[in-house]
């Protein structure tokens, strides 16, 4: 009974975020392909000169690098009627882009057990299977954005990594400022985050980050010595977006994510906000089962 019950909670976590998932999708971020001419457009500016990045951004190219069949799991020859996301609480231990991406980050020998273990239970650790919020950098880049001259606003859906997280958002002063000594205290799960132009690159440096977040599934902890940079480029109607992770507490250097690159889409995006989430019954998960 116990194991059944388990199970029915994974399942109704699983069913909540794939809604969560559908709810939140448009063709804003899944419609109509890359554009082959989003880069030639003008670039709109800001009074001060710099690259306006508001919009709605949708993803077409770049990031973790999946594998045949799409982030979802894989239907057998004996299954009528499969979809791509049934049984994916069973089946991502083989689909999930983050653990057969070449590009992983490097932990340091005395990390691995913990990197494995963790993995091996993620039905227990995984911050999504807590209620947690995805964090950086697993959110990603955000979805929406509004931006001024003096500060920049950044809406995150949910739904992503294969189902998971919920909606999200970040508000940015950019005023060119240094860390404040305490923001290593800050203890968030987006970081105490500065920004700062590199040219025509808005620079995001992000510090003070809570240890309950992952990089990714596959039980990609970090510490809470970790330092994120976001980069963004805009030129025309398409934008590059680079982030490096720093954690030299357990990585033995640091790791360089797959660029993105998004486009403007033709609809504004509409991002609901964060569903309700109760983890139950956490304590008394006996199967692993990786997600």
């Amino acid at each position: 009974m116990r194991k059944q019950r388990v199970i029915r909670t994974e399942f109704l976590a699983t069913a909540a975020m794939f809604l969560c998932f559908i709810a939140t999708s448009s063709e804003a971020q899944f419609g109509g392909g890359p554009d082959p001419e989003a880069a030639r457009a003008e670039t709109p500016r800001l009074p001060d000169g710099k690259p306006d990045l508001t919009g709605s951004w949708r993803s077409v190219g770049g990031g973790p690098q999946r594998v045949s069949g799409g982030m979802f799991r894989r239907c057998t020859p004996f299954q009528a009627n499969c979809m791509e996301w049934t049984n994916q609480s069973a089946d991502f231990t083989f689909m999930a882009s983050s653990r057969l991406d070449m590009n992983q980050p490097l932990y340091k020998p005395e990390h691995w057990d913990r990197v494995q273990e963790l993995d091996q239970w993620t039905n227990r650790y995984d911050p999504v299977m807590t209620c947690l919020p995805l964090g950086l950098p697993r959110h990603g880049p955000p979805t929406r954005i509004f931006h001024t001259d003096d500060d920049i606003t950044m809406l995150y859906r949910g739904g992503l990594d294969g189902g998971g997280g919920y909606s999200e958002f970040r508000m940015i002063r950019l005023d060119e400022s240094e860390h404040d000594p305490d923001d290593v205290y800050a203890y968030s799960y987006y970081g105490a985050t500065v920004g700062r132009w590199e040219g025509d690159t808005l620079v995001l440096d992000s510090i003070g980050f809570t240890d309950e977040t992952w990089l990714g599934r596959g039980g990609f902890f970090h510490s809470d010595q970790m330092r994120v940079i976001e980069r963004f480029t805009r030129t025309g109607n398409e934008m590059h977006y680079e982030a490096t992770v720093e954690d030299p507490e357990v990585l033995v250097e640091p790791w360089v994510m797959h660029p993105r690159i998004l486009q403007i889409s033709n609809n504004p995006t509409i991002i609901s906000e964060r569903g309700a989430c109760t983890d139950t019954e956490l304590d008394q998960v006996s199967t692993q089962i990786r997600h």
